[in-house]
């Protein structure tokens, strides 16, 4: 067995590139959940939201993405008058995943340029990246304006987004609710002065995490398939697929049923430091999935290893079991969020 930690980076010529998905990958903390709950029955309103995205993102809405919760929950912080400062609050409380900040400087200290892209909004985007020693202009991730957005909403508008609320709270059919929110979020609210609550909130999910990916390969004159990708959850699969797909390495790190299936490479676990030894395997030109199913035997445990190419439904369901006890060990009550 070889031991990750006394690898010795065997490359040199040219730029690497990785892209990690940063809640759940690098930090446990899910910060719109944790910043919602400061609203009294926050964290059912978030719940409730977090259903919705789901159940929009795989019903095939034109023009949602995964992830656009943090779209969803906006006209809800206004109201009860969330500032920016509250998001940084709440994210300077935020852990980072054992082996994240080891992880990230030994590939820095190696050559690679080093991407965050998250549906996080910036202020808990830039503060985690700045612990990790990601700098700004390397993290894609979610612009919020609160204090904009709050002076646009009359009285009007915030006694519509207040029937909404009771709403979520007092119905508890998803069925129901769903069909009551469709008509608040594609009707009623863009009749406010808030507008289309998508055009003002752009979360950087789902294929907005594709085309990020693409626009950070092409600054390098790489293609997707040159890259080496980290996430874990339904916001990622596009981003995963993508990577997967055109031949470059796609890891999904204690991911959910939503990611597993789209990655070649399956690692779960308490530390995030294994990342390393499938990236330089592909910085040196060997198959970096060949080592996964090499190091499968070894590492059944903490870390586990899992090749997901030409898986089949078994085994996908095997890894799937495994990821999601290590998601609730790392990332607790963040693990049941989609």
């Amino acid at each position: 067995m070889r031991g990750f930690d006394n690898m010795q980076a065997s490359y040199t010529a040219g730029m690497n590139v990785i892209c990690f998905d940063l809640e759940g990958p690098l930090s446990p903390q899910d910060n719109a959940y944790e910043v919602t709950s400061l609203i009294e029955s926050g964290d059912a309103i978030f719940e409730t939201l977090s259903r919705y995205d789901d159940f929009l993102a795989l019903s095939g809405r034109e023009n949602y993405e995964p992830g656009d919760t943090l779209a969803l929950i906006v006209p809800f912080l206004l109201v009860h008058g969330i500032s920016e400062s509250d998001i940084t609050e709440v994210s300077s409380h935020a852990r980072i995943v054992a082996g994240a900040k080891d992880l990230i400087a030994r590939l820095k200290s190696g050559g690679w340029d080093v991407h965050i892209i998250s549906t996080s909004y910036e202020q808990h985007a830039h503060q985690i990246g700045a612990a990790l020693g990601v700098d700004q202009d390397h993290i894609s991730c979610t612009k919020l304006d609160l204090t904009g957005l709050r002076k646009r909403l009359t009285e009007d508008d915030i006694a519509c987004i207040q029937r909404i609320e009771r709403d979520i709270l007092d119905i508890d059919d998803d069925e129901t609710i769903f069909n009551r929110l469709n008509d608040f979020y594609f009707d009623e609210l863009k009749k406010t002065g808030f507008g289309d609550l998508f055009l003002q909130v752009r979360v950087v999910g789902g294929a907005r995490k594709v085309k990020a990916l693409e626009e950070i390969a092409a600054s390098h004159n790489m293609t997707p398939g040159d890259l080496v990708a980290v996430g874990d959850s339904i916001t990622d699969f596009a981003m995963l697929r993508r990577v997967r797909d055109a031949g470059g390495v796609a890891i999904v790190f204690n991911g959910n049923e939503y990611a597993v299936p789209y990655a070649n490479i399956a690692l779960c676990g308490t530390d995030i430091g294994l990342v390393r030894e499938f990236a330089e395997a592909h910085a040196r030109g060997d198959d970096a999935v060949e080592l996964a199913q090499a190091l499968e035997e070894d590492y059944r445990n903490d870390p586990r290893v899992d090749h997901l190419v030409g898986a089949d439904a078994g085994k996908i369901d095997a890894v799937i079991d495994a990821h999601r006890k290590f998601r609730k060990l790392v990332r607790g009550e963040a693990a049941k969020l989609g």
